[in-house]
C-alpha cells in the first residue's frame, strides 16, 4: 500500500486545472499499485470543482467498484469529505 498526499500540492485545492495535473499524477499510482491511501491531511479546502476534476473523473478510467476496491481516503475534513462525495456521486450518475 502507498500512499499520494494531496497537501504536496497545496492547502486549498478549488481549480479544475489543478485537478487535472494531480489526477494525471495519482492514475499511474492507482493502476501499478494493489492500493493507494489518498491522504488529504493538512488539506483545509476541496472544491467541487477540484473533487470532480481530480478524483470524479477516475471513473472515466475504472469502473466505481474498482476505485473503491484501489483506494482508501485519510484525513478528509468533513467540508472536503462532502466535496469528494458529491462529485463521485453526479459522475457516477451521469455515467449509468
Amino acid at each position: 500500500m502507498v500512499t499520494f498526499s494531496f497537501k504536496e500540492y497545496g492547502e486549498n485545492l478549488g481549480t479544475r486545472p489543478l485537478g487535472k495535473r494531480v489526477r494525471e499524477d495519482l492514475l499511474p499510482m492507482i493502476e501499478q499499485n494493489d492500493r493507494v491511501v489518498l491522504d488529504f491531511t493538512g488539506v483545509n479546502v476541496v472544491s467541487n470543482s477540484f473533487a470532480d476534476e481530480c478524483i470524479a473523473k477516475l471513473l472515466l478510467s475504472m469502473s466505481l467498484a474498482d476505485l473503491k476496491s484501489r483506494t482508501t481516503f485519510r484525513g478528509l475534513n468533513p467540508i472536503a469529505s462532502e466535496s469528494v462525495l458529491t462529485a463521485l456521486q453526479r459522475r457516477h450518475l451521469t455515467m449509468a
